[in-house]
């Protein structure tokens, strides 16, 4: 029969919410459905609700920093004009006739090149290549071998190729091959900074 006086339904609702704390198996079974029910709901939500799922956040969050960055593109405006208005390097090379200092040094240098007895080692013969040239350029040295060097002799005197305030290359005639060696102005005065086969 179904339940008629107020008093009979509290004693049912009494009865149901009264249940899980009637034991700790009866609280893990209703703790588990409450889980169950918040997890199937979270599920659930988007797929009836599609306007408020990850591909409308993700498209509203992408509007908005597409919004973000044509508002920003006046301020890129002055980086790329002062970029434009560099027409020319900062530092120019500036010519200028050849110091007798920086050639002579060519010459010593050359000089001491093709100074290699055989057996020598490459230690000794940095030694003499050591006063003209520069301390970044020297440990570059130390992978060639004097043995395999096909001069023996300066045959000639230094020509000029190119000449600036703080540079000079000059080609020097050998019994081998025509060197093209490149001095600079440091502290100590000019020193070899590279050198090679003339083309």
């Amino acid at each position: 029969m179904p339940i008629r006086t107020h008093r009979g339904r509290a004693a049912v609702y009494r009865r149901i919410w009264g249940a899980p704390l009637r034991s700790p198996k009866h609280l893990i079974v209703t703790v588990m459905i409450l889980v169950a029910i918040v997890t199937g709901i979270g599920f659930l939500v988007p797929k009836l609700l599609p306007g408020v799922d990850q591909g409308s956040i993700s498209s509203a969050a992408s509007r908005t920093t597409q919004t973000d960055t044509e508002d920003a593109v006046p301020t890129t405006q002055p980086t790329e004009l002062t970029e434009t208005r560099l027409t020319e390097p900062p530092m120019t090379r500036t010519s200028a006739a050849p110091e007798p200092a920086a050639l002579q040094v060519v010459r010593k240098w050359a000089r001491a090149w093709v100074t290699h007895p055989d057996g020598i080692s490459n230690k000794k013969w940095l030694r003499g290549l050591a006063p003209f040239t520069t301390e970044e350029y020297l440990p570059v040295m130390e992978s060639v071998e004097p043995d395999n060097i096909p001069a023996t002799k300066v045959t000639g005197e230094p020509k000029v190729v190119e000449s600036y305030t703080a540079s000079v290359t000059a080609e020097v005639p050998t019994d081998g091959p025509r060197l093209s060696i490149t001095v600079v102005k440091t502290d100590a005065g000019w020193r070899v900074s590279n050198y090679g086969k003339a083309a």
